[in-house]
This record gives C-alpha cells, sequence and structure tokens, in this order.
C-alpha cells in the first residue's frame, strides 16, 4: 500500500480474469454464442489498457502540448467513428458530422471547465485534459449515436408524414423538427437517467477511482459533480449539433430531403 492505494500487481488481475468465466459459462449454457465475443473483448480490453497506460505515462511524463494534441486527435476520431458505426442507418458526411460535433461539444466543455472551472497552469495539463476529455467522449458518443439512429429511422419510417407536410407548404424545417426534437431528447435519456440515481444507485467510475486511490471522499464527490455536469453540456450540444448537421447535409436547395442520401449500416 503506498499513499492509501493497494496496488494490484498481474496476479490480482489474472484472478479477476476467473470473472469473465461467469458470463462465459452463461452464454454456453443457453447457447447465446457469446463466448468467443467476450473472450475477444477480455483481451482487447487488457491490451488497450495496457497500451494506453504506457502512451499516458509516456505523456504525462514530457507535458508537452505537440504530444497532447495528437493523442486528443485521436480520441476524437476513434469517437465519431464508434458514434456513426453503432446507428443502424447512416447518411453522407455522416462521419465529418460526427466529428465536428464531438470537437466542438466535447472540446469546448473541456476548454471551459479546465480553464475556468479547475484553473488548471496550461490548457493543455495531460493530468486533467485527457482523462476529461474521454469520459466525455464516452458518454457523448453514445447520445450522438442514439440521436443519429433515432432522427433516421424516424425519419424514413414516417416518410409520407415528412412528404405531407411538406406538400402543405411546411418549410423543411418545420416538417422535419418533431424528429429532431425527439432524437435530441432520446440522445440525452442516458444522461439524465444516470444523473437521477448517481449517488445512491451507482457511485460512478472517477469518483470510485480516487477514493480507491486514497482521496477525500469531498474532493471525489465535488469532481463527480463537475464531471456529470460536463457531461450533460458536452451531450446535449453534441446531439443538437449532430442533428442539425444531418438535417443540413440530408437537405436540398429546393428544401427537399435528399433520401437517396440515408442508407443502411
Amino acid at each position: 500500500m503506498t499513499d492509501g492505494l493497494i496496488r494490484l500487481g498481474p496476479w490480482d488481475l489474472a484472478v479477476a480474469a476467473l470473472l469473465m468465466v461467469i458470463p462465459a459459462a452463461i452464454s454456453i449454457g443457453l447457447r447465446l454464442g457469446l463466448a468467443g465475443q467476450l473472450a475477444l473483448a477480455g483481451v482487447r480490453t487488457v491490451l488497450q489498457l495496457a497500451f494506453i497506460g504506457l502512451v499516458l505515462e509516456w505523456v504525462f511524463a514530457l507535458d508537452r502540448w505537440y504530444w497532447v494534441v495528437p493523442v486528443l486527435a485521436v480520441m476524437l476520431l476513434v469517437a465519431a467513428s464508434a458514434a456513426v458505426n453503432r446507428s443502424s442507418r447512416r447518411y453522407r458526411g455522416a462521419y465529418l458530422a460526427s466529428f465536428a460535433s464531438l470537437v466542438l461539444a466535447t472540446g469546448t466543455v473541456t476548454f471551459l471547465s479546465t480553464e475556468i472551472i479547475i484553473g488548471v497552469d496550461s490548457w493543455y495539463e495531460p493530468q486533467y485534459v485527457i482523462p476529461l476529455l474521454g469520459m466525455l467522449l464516452g458518454n457523448g458518443l453514445n447520445g450522438i449515436s442514439l440521436a443519429m439512429d433515432r432522427l433516421l429511422d424516424g425519419l424514413v419510417e414516417r416518410r409520407p408524414a415528412v412528404e405531407a407536410r411538406l406538400a402543405l407548404g411546411a418549410s423543411l424545417w418545420t416538417a422535419v423538427r418533431p424528429w429532431v426534437a425527439d432524437a435530441v431528447r432520446v440522445g440525452l435519456t442516458p444522461i439524465i437517467n444516470s444523473m437521477m440515481v448517481v449517488g445512491i444507485v451507482s457511485l460512478p467510475g472517477m469518483m470510485t477511482g480516487q477514493i480507491l486511490a486514497g482521496a477525500d471522499p469531498r474532493d471525489a464527490v465535488a469532481y463527480q459533480i463537475l464531471i456529470m455536469f460536463m457531461i450533460a453540456g458536452a451531450t446535449a450540444v453534441g446531439t443538437i449539433l449532430l442533428c442539425l448537421l444531418a438535417y443540413r447535409l440530408l437537405a436540398d436547395p429546393l428544401q427537399r430531403i435528399r433520401w437517396d442520401r440515408i442508407r443502411e449500416a
């Protein structure tokens, strides 16, 4: 134990890996066909986290913006791609729209939080900006993916209603606004649900990690409150931006929806 932290060694993690036997056994017993995916997920978890641990240790030691920025760029690119790939439908320009939404939403919220609320010495201080952006991206891409899925599904499934509104003289924005609003609502639902039960039903990962590392519970709670508000803000901005960009990319100069630009994943 060092500074209140009980360190875990390779043997401890090997024993913890035995917990994966439980879902694997359930999969085999119920013939779910997930045993292979669970094994692959477990291996990827270990390799990816071990790799990022080495990278972060190196970046933290260098503490230079020109090493921090590439890490942030890779995180944003992967998150944008994952958000689109999770959707059952996509449209031309979806990857660019997802990336732009995440950059503007998570980048702005992270910068404001580190500079104004936390007050870091340098905007690129890796100890703060990388984990904070990572948590925003993990939740933001989920909100964006859900919003995209709901928006495209809603428009395709209710195409006759959209076309009828346009035929009656409604503007394109008026015709699609109900589905845009529904998509934003769906994108915000996960973070709202999390905020409703945080601290009562669940103890979030960041707060738990700080407490396990020996931090004062009050400090851990303060940072977790900050994180929840950051996630809510970034997710709201990201989902509305994604929907607005989708609206613009699907519209033509004659105020019609280009249905041919929407395709199955």
